[in-house]
């Protein structure tokens, strides 16, 4: 074997071996058009990673017109007495027929939070996600991830697990917030907030299960921020007051609170 040949040799059995793993990460689940991993930011906690394909989006808890959430199990988890995902602040998606989606473009973070059963033992994580990932048509994507959680260490995704928990709405008081919601007629509302300086203000309304509910952007007015709700459908067996969760994104930053609509009289 000649020089050329063994070092040709060589660099083929070095492409042939497995890459070394992370220990801050898990490996990667592709799917067609996405690819997803955990990551561990050093302290315990972790973050559902997704990468999607240029042109593809993801959902957020409510998929808007169309699509489905993302579903997240940790029953397969060891030492882990609970594990709750945050969702980032979702942007308004104009999709190609007309609709709406609400979700993510590029890829998304979802900080999880996460409790050890035995803070004293060693935390290993198993997360079986599913999740749409839609461009012309939606295909499902499902992720078989596992990754001990390191504790008292640097890693290197620490600063993007705490960017992803930056872009969580803050939860607040509606009265704080200077909220007024106004039943103008049936099914028809109007929500309006004192205006903020920064990126132009959105909102996201989560009612009750079996409820559909809308809010579009009108013109701001008076330095308020205004919305306008309808209320689309409604169960058999529907009753106001209804508790609606409602997402602001915008402004100084996203925030998370709760109103009632009940009827005008």
């Amino acid at each position: 074997m000649n020089e050329r040949t063994a070092v040709l040799a060589l660099a083929l059995l070095a492409l042939s071996r497995p890459a070394l793993a992370d220990p801050f990460a898990s490996n990667w689940a592709p799917s067609l058009k996405s690819e997803a991993r955990l990551i561990a930011d050093g302290s315990g906690q972790a973050g559902f990673q997704i990468e999607l394909s240029p042109g593809s989006i993801t959902y957020w808890r409510d998929p808007g017109d169309a699509g489905v959430p993302p579903t997240f199990d940790f029953s397969r988890s060891m030492n882990v007495a609970s594990a709750e995902v945050d969702f980032p602040a979702p942007g308004r998606i104009a999709e190609s027929d007309g609709s709406e989606a609400f979700g993510y473009q590029r890829g998304v973070v979802f900080p999880i939070r996460v409790q050890a059963a035995d803070p004293s033992r060693p935390v290993t994580l198993a997360l079986d996600a599913n999740y749409a990932v839609c461009e012309k048509i939606c295909l499902p994507a499902r992720a078989a991830l596992e990754l001990n959680l390191p504790k008292g260490v640097a890693t290197p995704y620490a600063a993007e697990i705490d960017a992803a928990r930056r872009l969580i709405p803050k939860r607040e008081d509606a009265a704080a917030l200077g909220i007024d919601l106004t039943a103008l007629q049936e099914r028809n509302w109007r929500l309006c907030l004192p205006a903020e300086s920064g990126a132009r203000r959105d909102l996201f309304v989560e009612p009750p299960a079996g409820w559909w509910l809308t809010a579009k952007s009108q013109e701001a007015e008076a330095g308020r921020d205004c919305f306008a709700l309808v209320l689309r459908q409604t169960p058999a067996d529907a009753a106001f007051p209804a508790e609606v969760r409602a997402t602001i994104t915008g402004g100084e930053g996203a925030v998370e609170t709760k109103v009632k609509l009940s009827p005008k009289s």
